[in-house]
């Protein structure tokens, strides 16, 4: 296994210890942490339930993530979506890639690659789990594709799936579809 350092700049305010990458304020917690707390929520309300919540929030937090990395670096469109998908893979989350990107028909398909969820759940379990457990990503496309959008001009709002996740049988990469409501 080769490793680098961060790809992404990283400034820490000597004053009150706030990780800052860009235009936005970070935490930076193990892994194991933050999917054991993802986990205990989905046992106690259900994934399904989970989801639910997880698409709007991830939604507005995607937006939100666009809008202001398109104000702090002037990039704008596709050039903001492949920034947010950078910066996703950059932070550990997974890789993701995107297949497929026509932003005049709202459309998206992303790849994902070494998923966090998938290693965590197949680490703890000792195999897959045959369902998605990576269902917290899927608002996050839909919420920077309409941020795009609606910095464009463009009336059309989408929504996103995800349709495969490596933890599930066959599997060995997760897909998110997005498309118009």
């Amino acid at each position: 296994m080769t490793t680098h350092a961060p790809e992404m700049p990283i400034v820490v305010d000597d004053e009150t210890g706030v990780w800052t990458t860009d235009a936005l304020p970070m935490l930076y917690v193990p892994r194991h942490f933050f999917v054991n707390n993802h986990m205990g929520i989905e046992d106690e309300i259900g994934a399904e339930r989970y989801a639910e919540i997880l698409y709007k929030a991830g939604y507005k937090s995607a937006y939100f993530w666009c809008e202001q990395e398109s104000a702090c670096h002037g990039i704008y469109g596709e050039d903001i979506w492949h920034h947010y998908l950078k910066r996703l893979s950059q932070r550990g989350w997974g890789f993701f890639i995107t297949e497929e990107l026509d932003i005049e028909k709202g459309t998206a398909k992303v790849r994902l690659e070494n998923s966090a969820f998938v290693y965590h759940y197949e680490k703890i379990h000792g195999k897959k789990v045959n369902r998605k457990v990576d269902y917290m990503f899927t608002g996050w496309f839909a919420g920077a594709l309409d941020q795009i959008l609606e910095s464009k001009g463009l009336a059309t709002r989408t929504k996103a799936i995800q349709t495969q996740s490596a933890a599930e049988e066959g599997c060995d990469v997760g897909y998110f579809h997005v498309s118009p409501l």
